[in-house]
């Protein structure tokens, strides 16, 4: 079976938005253009927002209506078939993996737990194994799609810009145990001498903030296109919100206890 990097559902979104386009230069209402092509208007506008997939003989059929080629299209239609490389590891479900794969740069404030991204992998189990979420031999599964999620941060192309505020009392938590603890706080060392990532540590002296209320991560993209996102996670599950005031709000929280934050050099002699 054929994995690739990138992800299906933004290529999905990213061929939706084309296909719009092309129909509303030809000048054709959706009503229109779903008569021709055979379908409701209904699965048209699915189509046009991403929410569904296009086939290629989909794409082909407006690409004709339209009178308008483009090769990039079936391409895009082709790929979005292919699975991602986490179904390898059994993670099947639309979740932080496929928002994550697209982003170029991601910004996160963390009250729990050291970020999976910089996560060694004794940490990651033991984050697996205390929550008790997942089967035990599910576990091994999901340490290692973590640990290739980390491969971002060393692209020689395109490397994932990521930046991060962690509160102190993430590093007085011992997940793992004390020697796991240990060797991951040298790992957050060596992940801050990449010129790609910055980690700031939140004093505890800070008294009641924003951040308080729980940990969160903002995606970035560089498709104009796209939206920043805001993504949470509870015990619940999880969700990521688009709305324009909800992201502003996150963001500027997360810039004000970056604000607030020791600086690239104090955050690394503390957790020296």
């Amino acid at each position: 079976m054929e994995f690739v990097r990138s992800s299906p559902t933004f290529r999905r979104r990213r061929l939706a938005r084309r296909i719009r386009r092309l129909r509303e230069g030809a000048g054709l209402t959706q009503e229109q253009a779903a008569a021709s092509l055979d379908m409701s208007t209904s699965a048209l506008s699915r189509k046009e927002t991403g929410e569904v997939a296009t086939s290629v003989h989909e794409v082909r059929s407006m690409m004709d209506l339209y009178d308008a080629y483009d090769p990039g299209l079936v391409d895009l239609a082709r790929s979005a078939k292919v699975k991602p490389w986490w179904h390898a590891y059994g993670i099947t479900s639309r979740g932080y993996y496929d928002l994550e794969e697209e982003a170029v740069l991601v910004r996160e404030w963390q009250l729990s737990y050291i970020p999976g991204l910089v996560q060694t992998e004794a940490y990651a189990r033991g984050v697996f194994e205390g929550v008790g979420v997942l089967e035990a031999d599910h576990i091994d599964n999901a340490v290692a799609a973590r640990m290739r999620r980390r491969n971002r941060l060393h692209d020689a192309e395109s490397p994932l810009r990521f930046s991060a505020v962690i509160d102190e009392s993430v590093l007085r938590r011992p997940v793992g145990g004390p020697v796991v603890m240990r060797r991951q706080l040298a790992a957050l060392l060596e992940f801050m001498n990449l010129p790609n990532v910055s980690l700031r540590i939140l004093s505890g002296v800070q008294g009641a903030h924003r951040g308080l209320e729980g940990s969160f991560t903002l995606l970035s993209y560089a498709d104009a296109d796209e939206t920043d996102l805001l993504f949470l996670e509870h015990t619940a599950g999880s969700l990521h919100i688009d709305k324009p005031e909800a992201v502003s709000t996150a963001a500027s929280a997360f810039e004000g206890m970056r604000a607030s934050a020791l600086n690239g050099e104090d955050s690394a002699a503390f957790i020296s």
